[in-house]
């Protein structure tokens, strides 16, 4: 499956950042939706903004937390996915991936724009989100 044309508000929304940031942000896009369409159980992701900032949400099937793309504050040159502060996911990827990105906190994992895109480590974050209500995370 291919992403959906990006929404207009998307568009706007990742005008504000640097033109490589923006297209690694495009990228990551990318993967999150080929990541859902290979993930069993995902369904159609619903795309929007929250808090300004590109959203991908499994409203159909639930089965995920909400994936958000930005910049982390303390590195505006860098592409950030951003997830539920109150989950475990990046705990669990600062403990599988401490060598591939840097983190923000409970809430974020960093790409450094000027690193290519690691699409297997991060394909496998990204499922850990798309299926997080589907597995006990207690």
């Amino acid at each position: 499956m291919s992403a959906p044309v990006v929404p207009a508000d998307v568009v706007l929304a990742l005008s504000r950042h640097p033109a490589r940031v923006r297209k690694q942000l495009l990228d990551i896009r990318l993967t999150i939706f080929a990541t859902a369409s290979a993930t069993g159980g995902v369904g159609p992701l619903t795309e929007t903004l929250k808090w300004g900032e590109p959203a991908y949400l499994t409203e159909k099937t639930r089965s995920g937390t909400t994936i958000r793309l930005g910049i982390s504050k303390l590195a505006p040159d860098k592409a950030a996915v951003f997830f539920n502060c109150r989950t475990n996911l990046v705990e669990n990827f600062r403990a599988h991936f401490a060598d591939t990105f840097d983190f923000e906190g409970n809430r974020a994992l960093i790409v450094p724009a000027s690193m290519p895109l690691e699409e297997t480590p991060l394909a496998l974050c990204l499922r850990m989100a798309l299926t997080y209500h589907r597995r006990d995370n207690g």
